[in-house]
């Protein structure tokens, strides 16, 4: 390890930071990682840190002043000829639809109340996953990608605003709704499990909690809104969805571990009753038995198709009563204690 101390104002994205207190005395779940979003950056310098170590092997290195460019040519008359007008960006270049100024200016503003931040933040965030199902071109998955971080990142260090991201829900069972309300629980119950450790990507993790469905996109539409009971044919299509959801991030390079297992074991269930792969108890990830429990709840306490939305207390009741063996019994305590 090869440590640097820096000014906090010098700090930039991409750099693996230490810092220098203990995880308590500051507002980041784990005292090393990497800087994804320049809201970490103010967190830092509004925590009151003027400086922080840096690990020149495991990040980008500090920026050294570039040096100052040769005088330029000059006209008869002395004067430095007028700088070519500025090339137009290509549309390449322009920032995808479904990525809000509003959303990142609310999860950025220290002044906005709790309650107000949550619903700007999670009425956004249903918009961009709104736009990303309806086009997940790769550019879309990375654009959603960085915000997701943001969000992630917000939820790690705002209690506050955590508490009302938990508890406002809508209700209508569109995939880019559950989508939503499965990335905040998910990330919400990784904080309380994982708080004070090293050993987890809080941001990947919350990335494949929101995109645990993105598979759902290839497959037809009057399955997935039928009203009634789905037929075997059309369940065994429904099935496919998880191993849809890691191609379509495998072929836009945006896989992870974590995103990876997330997306594959969603659906499993600790009594092998699940799918695709029908694994049991520990063959099943910690954060498969996350997603899990945060795609349950939400499934039941949402207007489906064939049936009305239940209350959260009745929904809670119901899994613990005729779906318990599906869970790791302590996790879902743990899940009712944090909405409760």
């Amino acid at each position: 390890m090869s440590l640097k101390k820096i000014r906090a104002d010098e700090l930039q994205v991409g750099m693996y930071v230490v810092m220098p207190t203990s995880w308590q005395a500051h507002p980041f779940l784990k005292n090393k990682f990497r800087l994804t979003s320049r809201s970490q950056i103010d967190r830092i310098i509004e925590a009151g840190l003027d400086e922080v170590l840096v690990d020149m092997d495991r990040g980008a290195a500090p920026a050294s002043k570039p040096p100052d460019p040769p005088p330029g040519p000059r006209d008869a008359a002395g004067e430095k000829p007028a700088k070519p007008p500025r090339k137009p960006k290509e549309s390449g270049d322009e920032k995808p639809d479904l990525v809000t100024d509003t959303l990142r200016e609310a999860i950025r503003d220290r002044k906005l109340p709790a309650e107000d931040k949550s619903r700007i933040v999670r009425d956004n965030a249903m918009t961009m996953m709104n736009g990303l199902l309806s086009k997940p071109t790769a550019k879309n998955i990375r654009a959603a990608r960085e915000v997701i971080t943001e969000i992630v990142e917000l939820i790690l260090t705002d209690d506050a605003t955590t508490t009302y991201l938990t508890k406002i829900t809508h209700h209508d069972f569109y995939t880019y709704t559950h989508s939503v309300n499965v990335g905040l629980l998910g990330i919400a119950m990784a904080k309380i499990l994982f708080r004070g450790s090293n050993g987890h990507n809080m941001h990947e993790l919350g990335i494949g909690f929101f995109l645990h469905d993105l598979g759902k996109v290839q497959i037809d539409q009057t399955i997935i809104n039928k009203p009634g009971r789905l037929t075997e044919e059309e369940m065994a299509v429904m099935r496919r969805h998880p191993v849809l959801g890691y191609q379509l991030l495998y072929e836009a390079q945006q896989m992870t571990d974590e995103c990876k297992t997330i997306v594959l074991q969603h659906h499993e269930r600790c009594n092998g009753t699940g799918y695709p792969k029908e694994l049991r108890g520990d063959e099943i990830h910690l954060y498969g038995k996350i997603c899990s429990l945060a795609d349950v709840y939400d499934a039941l306490t949402s207007d489906r198709p064939y049936r009305s939305k239940m209350d959260p207390f009745s929904a809670l009741i119901l899994m613990k009563k005729e779906m318990i063996h599906h869970f790791q019994k302590d996790l879902y305590e743990k899940f009712v204690l944090m909405l409760s």
